[in-house]
């Protein structure tokens, strides 16, 4: 009898656990906060595929089920790429990747890593942007909750018919540019710089609309851009001529309603680790992206040495343009510049 009353109490002891487990199990996998983000890249992209992915799938899997990422490439939620910054700032969308430069003079500050000859690797500018936010940009993106700031690999010239080989090249030349700071280098360099929103750029050199873009590798492949043009211009030394600061920033407001346990979620997948993370990745995508057009026969140029020096000093007149506007805002333009080349030049000493 003693037997059989101490057979029943286990059973009921283990029923009892594997109820409190299921239940458990089930309240996990029911979300308790859907996260719904927008972009628009195509979903073959190396930011999508590689970053926003398994972004997604880490926050779903640290907060146990309790947060769901739904994410919605190719502007499928409607608008145009400029109006980005404006859906995740009204709660139209939770959270928005998007470049800060869509928006011309909007974000004036953190142009300067736009800057010709800022940019070292996609790993150390990351860092760099990221730490600078911390100190000087809160206030220009006070409207939202940034996760991280990140840049892609110093771009490249790739042209259709109209390779560039020196700075005499560009006269007259039609070049897509995807940012206000990098259409100004463009024009004072002597091209004729049009400027669009990246998804736009295959049609526009398929049909001659503009004689090249500036990319960098890693998405001219997923574009299938290097199927478009024939010749790529790259740039030596230890800075390249430009590169693009990309924003992943979620709601303000919606941030803000989480329970402190997935505030430290989302927090624990933000800020300057995440930066490092996405800049190599990046970085670690040139190498395809200039192979696909290696194996199509392209040629490729260089610009160095007195060469590089010409597009350096006709280039000056940006930065100059630049730290004039700040120091009109009543900031201290020239202070701002050095302080953003010495945190380039900082994390580009650490990732050697």
């Amino acid at each position: 009898m003693l037997k059989r009353r101490f057979i029943k109490k286990a059973f009921w002891t283990c029923l009892a656990a594997i109820l409190t487990s299921v239940v458990i199990s089930c309240t996990a996998s029911t979300p308790e906060v859907t996260l719904k983000v927008h972009h628009f890249l195509p979903t073959t992209s190396t930011s999508h595929q590689q970053f926003i992915e398994p972004w997604a799938e880490a926050i779903a899997a640290d907060s146990g089920g309790r947060i769901k990422v739904e994410i919605y490439p190719t502007m499928q939620l409607g608008g145009k790429p400029p109006q980005l910054f404006d859906q995740v700032r009204d709660g139209v969308v939770d959270v928005a990747w998007t470049l800060p430069g869509y928006t011309p003079g909007r974000f004036p500050t953190v142009e300067v890593f736009e800057l010709p000859f800022m940019a070292a690797s996609a790993e150390a500018t990351s860092q760099a942007v990221q730490e600078f936010y911390q100190r000087h940009l809160k206030e220009e993106f006070q409207d939202v909750h940034p996760l991280v700031f990140y840049v892609h690999a110093p771009g490249s010239f790739h042209m259709n018919g109209k390779p560039i080989q020196s700075l005499d090249d560009l006269k007259g030349v039609k070049v897509r540019a995807p940012t206000r700071v990098t259409n100004n280098v463009l024009q004072v360099l002597g091209a004729t710089p049009v400027g669009m929103p990246l998804p736009e750029v295959p049609e526009a050199v398929a049909k001659g609309v503009v004689d090249g873009t500036l990319l960098p590798y890693e998405v001219t492949r997923p574009l299938r851009v290097h199927e478009l043009t024939d010749s790529h211009t790259e740039f030596g030394g230890d800075r390249g001529l430009y590169t693009a600061v990309f924003l992943f920033a979620m709601n303000k407001a919606k941030y803000e309603s989480l329970p402190e346990t997935l505030k430290k979620v989302i927090d624990d997948h933000s800020g300057l680790a995440l930066a490092q993370q996405a800049g190599q990745i990046l970085d670690q995508a040139e190498a395809p992206g200039r192979q696909a057009a290696e194996d199509l026969g392209d040629t490729f140029y260089t610009i160095e040495e007195e060469e590089l020096e010409r597009w350096r000093v006709t280039a000056e007149p940006v930065i100059d343009a630049w730290v004039a506007a700040m120091n009109a805002q009543g900031k201290d333009g020239e202070a701002l510049l050095a302080e953003a080349r010495a945190l380039v030049s900082k994390y580009a000493d650490e990732s050697q």
